[in-house]
C-alpha cells in the first residue's frame, strides 16, 4: 500500500521522505463538522442572494472563508467585496454554525495521534478556520499533543489552500521542517492540493461525499477511507521508513 506511493512522492522530492511531522487538517479529518458548516454556509450564503450547495462546501473547504465568500459574490453576483464585506458575511456563516450541535472527534483521531508520538513524530494542525472559538476546542480537546504553537490557522496566513503557504507554514511552526519531512492528512481537494504543492507526503481520507477521484486527481500519494482506517494501518507506513 505505501511502498508504491513512497517509491512515487520519492521520485518527485527534493530528498527522500523522512517524515519527522503530521499536519492534520481540522474539518473533516480531526472532527465530523463538515455537515454542520455546509449548512451554516448554505443558509448565510442565501441570506445575502448567493446561492450555494452542500458540493460546494466540500470542494472549497480548506479556503480562507472570506476567500470563499469573495470569490462566489464575484462569480454569481458580479460584485467585488471589500474585505470587511467579506468578514461580515463569514462571521454571518460562524454565528449559524455555533448554533449546531458540537461534532464529534472521528473514530481513531486520538489512537492515531498516539501512534505518531510514539513513532517519534510531531503533530501539527493546518486548517483554514478562522473562528477561535473551533481553534480554542481544537487545543482543549487535544491538550495532549497539541499548543498553540503547532497550529496553523487563517490569521498565520495571508494565501489560504490549495496555494502551498497554510502547509508550509505549519511545517515552520511545527519545528522548522522541510517538506521531505512532513506528512499532510487532508479529506478536501483544496487541502490535497495545498499539501502536494507544498511537496509534502499527502494522505488522502475520503470522510464526506465527494469521490476518491476528487482527491486522487489533486495528487493525493494514497487514499483512505477513514481515519480509523489509517490509525490501524500506521505501522504498515512507519515499517517501510
Amino acid at each position: 500500500m505505501f511502498t508504491t506511493a513512497i517509491k512515487d512522492y520519492n521520485a518527485t522530492s527534493a530528498q527522500p521522505f523522512a517524515p519527522r511531522v503530521v499536519l492534520f487538517d481540522m474539518d473533516g479529518v480531526l472532527y465530523d463538522s463538515m455537515p454542520n458548516h455546509a449548512k451554516a454556509w448554505q443558509r448565510a450564503m442565501k441570506e445575502y442572494g448567493m446561492h450555494f450547495t452542500a458540493e460546494d462546501s466540500y470542494a472549497t473547504e480548506g479556503a480562507r472563508g472570506v476567500e470563499t465568500v469573495t470569490r462566489y459574490a464575484k462569480m454569481q453576483l458580479d460584485k467585488d467585496l471589500t474585505e470587511e464585506e467579506a468578514e461580515h458575511i463569514y462571521q454571518t456563516k460562524a454565528a449559524y454554525f455555533h448554533t449546531m450541535e458540537t461534532p464529534k472527534i472521528f473514530d481513531g483521531v486520538v489512537d492515531l495521534m498516539r501512534k505518531i508520538r510514539e513513532s517519534g513524530l510531531r503533530i501539527g494542525v493546518v486548517t483554514g478556520s478562522g473562528q477561535r472559538a473551533l481553534i480554542q476546542r481544537l487545543l482543549n480537546d487535544f491538550d495532549e499533543f497539541l499548543t498553540i504553537e503547532q497550529v496553523t490557522t487563517a490569521f498565520d496566513v495571508k494565501r489560504g489552500k490549495p496555494n502551498p503557504e497554510p502547509y508550509l507554514t505549519g511545517l515552520r511552526k511545527a519545528g522548522n521542517f522541510a517538506p521531505w519531512e512532513g506528512i499532510v492528512v487532508e479529506n478536501a481537494p483544496l487541502g490535497v492540493r495545498a499539501g502536494v504543492a507544498a511537496k509534502c507526503f499527502t494522505i488522502a481520507v475520503n470522510s464526506g461525499p465527494l469521490p476518491d477521484t476528487a482527491l486522487l486527481d489533486e495528487g493525493a500519494h494514497t487514499l483512505f477511507p477513514s481515519i480509523r482506517v489509517l490509525a490501524d494501518n500506521w505501522e504498515q507506513l512507519m515499517a517501510q521508513l
